[in-house]
């Protein structure tokens, strides 16, 4: 069955009033989980689109470059949109339940929050209300303000793109640190990491951009103290 078909049939449940949280506990196991990191996407990205007032095609366009759609799943695609268009429930529910399901899971948490910022930078800017969104939505998850900072560094400009801040470690951290947390990094982004952690497929490409940020912000440490 097509992932899409049954994102479609956990959010139709929705819409027919069964309810978030039992909906999101028939989506505990995988395969299951990537269903709800999709709908969690959907959800969430649909909702922080808007919180700048207007959702543009970039956004759209920047939800279809994480989750690549054939063409025989674009109808199902659509369905997906409306009904999260039809929800009423705020983003705060949730982030709140995807927080709890993928509570022994954290690193799913930051690479939705991911996902999301890349949605946010698809129109090329980075509005107030999407910060203040993130920033709710990443407190939610109990992401610390050092890995936030990390994230929007790598997706905001204008933004400290300081080695130290995409590595998530002290400016003052020395070199045996800034290395473990690099290997960590590396060690969490693998591909097969990211698979086993329950994420589309899709959404494994976000991985790439991220293994150049981490993997230039070591060069730039090591070299520095070579």
């Amino acid at each position: 069955m097509s992932i899409w078909i049954r994102i479609t049939e956990a959010l139709s449940a929705l819409t027919s009033g069964e309810g978030l949280a039992a909906v999101f506990d028939r989506l505990r196991s995988p395969p299951e989980r990537s269903v709800a990191f999709t709908i969690a996407v959907i959800a969430l990205g649909a909702k922080m689109a808007k919180a700048d007032g207007q959702v543009t095609r970039d956004e759209v366009t920047a939800f279809r470059e994480v989750f690549q759609i054939a063409e025989q799943d674009t109808a199902g695609a659509a369905r997906v949109f409306d009904l999260a268009r039809q929800d009423v429930a705020g983003f705060d529910d949730y982030a709140r339940r995807i927080s709890t399901m993928f509570a022994d899971q954290p690193e799913m948490l930051c690479d939705l929050l991911e996902g999301l910022f890349h949605i946010a930078m698809a129109d090329g800017t980075y509005h107030p209300n999407e910060d203040a969104f993130l920033e709710d939505v990443a407190h939610i998850f109990g992401l610390s303000e050092a890995r936030f900072a990390a994230l929007k560094a790598r997706f905001v400009p204008n933004t400290s793109p300081l080695p130290y801040t995409v590595l998530g470690i002290a400016p003052d951290a020395d070199l045996t640190e800034a290395r473990a947390a690099w290997r960590k990094l590396v060690r969490d982004n693998h591909p097969d990491a990211l698979v086993a952690r329950g994420l589309p497929q899709e959404a494994v490409r976000m991985a790439e951009k991220r293994m150049i940020d981490i993997n230039r912000a070591w060069e730039t440490l090591s070299g520095k103290n070579a």
